[in-house]
């Protein structure tokens, strides 16, 4: 199994993330990860420590779909790619409605079809075997009824991997399918190793679609996790339950909460409806009080370094690639190093 770490969002406080990703390379982990919603994009931070790093791939969890056309995707990846040697690892998603469409200002449409058709294009553009011509239910390349002036064209710079891995995050059973279906990785958020033969039933399905083209060992499978290291776990598992609040509660509407469903899915249906009561009423403090410590448990280290060693035997058996750490702790990086590297 292999570590990366996950600086999610790009905050402006005084953390010095290029010292904890030079830490990270330092011990052998394996990515650098960033993240995007509607603040700090993903693509500037993460050029920032590629280019303060040497060795370690860099990756995107998540560039987000509708916020860019394939073409304009495939053209950052390609370049992040040549500039690094070879580092670059492309992580994209849908993003759910309320950020598609009350952000980027564009229909949420069909996520499936949408995902199929970006990473179908991307891997076109990045072969460079023809000049581009794609038409598909989301994506119309030339477009058709504008000046009528477009023609198909190929990109001009010649990518250094023209099978540069592309990973999907998902955690829906058809999403999560698809990703084993057409990508190259798997980014879920959430994951609880006690859950694995769930997931498993839904990765089968898409390896199956893939059929023989598809080598499932060759597969990644990167949950980010979040690492709370201390001698409490009350006080670590307090640390978690604002983030699994706000992602059951108030990422997404009533009935459209892809986070609150899989809380649902793992049983803790009662809970989550009481956390997304209050976080949708603005009782944000009640919503988090409302987080049971078991869901903590099942999807985040929390506590002594004894008890996170001991709980990280069932993310070591659950058939997981890469584990990545969602911690801004020095110590947390270092420990984690020493426990599975």
């Amino acid at each position: 199994m292999k570590l990366g770490l996950n600086f999610g969002y790009w905050g402006s406080g005084p953390l010095d993330n290029v010292a904890l990703a030079q830490e990270a390379e330092r011990l052998g982990y394996h990515s650098l990860w960033t993240a995007e919603a509607y603040g700090s994009d993903a693509v500037t931070p993460l050029t920032w420590l590629a280019a303060r790093t040497e060795r370690i791939n860099v990756g995107t969890a998540i560039m987000q779909m509708p916020a860019r056309t394939p073409a304009s995707t495939a053209m950052t990846a390609a370049t992040l790619d040549l500039l690094t040697g070879g580092r670059m690892l492309l992580g994209l998603g849908v993003s759910g409605p309320q950020v598609v469409e009350g952000w980027h200002g564009v229909p949420y449409g069909k996520p499936l079809v949408r995902a199929r058709e970006y990473v179908e294009i991307v891997r076109a553009i990045l072969r460079r075997e023809r000049p581009l011509e794609y038409h598909g239910e989301h994506y119309d390349i030339p477009v058709r009824g504008g000046t009528g002036l477009g023609k198909p064209l190929k990109l001009i710079i010649h990518p250094l991997r023209a099978d540069l891995p592309i990973y999907l995050a998902a955690i829906g059973p058809k999403n999560v399918a698809l990703a084993a279906e057409i990508a190259d990785g798997w980014l879920p958020i959430f994951f609880s190793p006690e859950r694995m033969e769930l997931f498993r039933q839904w990765l089968d399905k898409g390896f199956a679609r893939a059929g023989d083209s598809k080598d499932r060992t060759k597969f990644d499978i990167a949950p980010t996790v979040h690492i709370a290291l201390g001698d409490s776990v009350e006080e670590c598992r307090n640390q978690i339950k604002p983030t699994l609040a706000l992602y059951i509660g108030g990422m997404g509407a009533r009935g459209r909460n892809f986070y609150y469903n899989l809380a649902c899915r793992y049983g803790y249906e009662a809970e989550a409806s009481v956390i997304q009561e209050n976080y949708l009423s603005g009782r944000k403090a009640e919503a988090i009080a409302a987080v049971p410590d078991k869901l903590v448990d099942e999807v985040a280290l929390c506590g002594p370094r004894s008890r996170i060693a001991e709980r990280l035997e069932a993310w070591k058996r659950s058939g997981i690639t890469t584990l990545i750490c969602a911690t801004q702790s020095i110590k947390a990086v270092r420990m984690m190093a020493e426990l599975a590297l």
